[in-house]
């Protein structure tokens, strides 16, 4: 019974110690490039798009409607030479202060059971990170 009182009062400090710390810049830059990749992994273009920095949807803009379209051409690429995307996982995040970007380090992993490492830079505006 001593042993487990321990157990749990250790369980709440380190729990007390991780809600203190609050979340890193590199864990937030890294949800939000996964996410941005999963929109892309689920044909969700525009939310894709969405998470770039500097670049706004408007109807009927030429570039945006051929950045669409190169989202549609490299999935279906991916469908065709790898069987598609099916996961895409977080590997580490690192940042450049002096750039003041974060990279974040990704593995695209294949339906043929290949997997590719990419690095998604990443830049903060206004509390929102966006693709750079």
């Amino acid at each position: 019974m001593m042993l487990y009182r321990k157990v749990l009062i250790g369980l709440i400090m380190v729990t007390g110690i991780i809600a203190c710390s609050g979340v890193s810049k590199e864990e937030l830059a890294s949800l939000a490039a996964k996410g941005y990749y999963e929109h892309l992994i689920n044909g969700e273009y525009e939310k894709f798009l969405e998470g770039k920095a500097g670049l706004k949807p408007h109807e009927g803009n030429e570039y945006w409607s051929q950045l669409l379209d190169n989202c549609h051409q490299f999935m279906r690429q991916q469908e065709n030479s790898h069987r598609g995307v099916r996961e895409v996982r977080v590997v580490n995040a690192k940042t450049d202060t002096i750039q003041k970007y974060t990279n974040v380090f990704m593995v695209l992993c294949f339906g043929d059971s290949t997997n590719e490492e990419i690095v998604v830079p990443m830049v903060e505006h206004d509390g929102r990170w966006f693709m750079k």
